[in-house]
């Protein structure tokens, strides 16, 4: 089943509030991904674009900027 975010937003601790069209609402670590995937350290560094997370074009995951994303089956999967 493919999942859709309607909603994301940052959250203390690097972690985010991600709401689906089904209605369900995860919470997601982002922490995990600093040592896992260097690009996303770039979130660590720099809270501001942390805090500029947003829902990717049809709902198919979230992005920060061009470099980094987080597709819907991943935050479902793993929040």
């Amino acid at each position: 089943m493919m999942h859709k975010v309607k909603a994301v937003s940052a959250l203390p601790n690097f972690c985010l509030s991600v709401q689906f069209v089904e209605g369900i609402t995860k919470i997601y670590d982002v922490k995990p991904l600093f040592s896992k995937w260097a690009a996303f350290k770039a979130l660590q560094e720099n809270p501001k674009l942390f805090s500029d997370v947003e829902v990717d074009v049809g709902g198919y995951g979230i992005i920060w900027n061009d470099e980094l994303d987080l597709s819907c089956e991943e935050l479902f999967e793993n929040s």
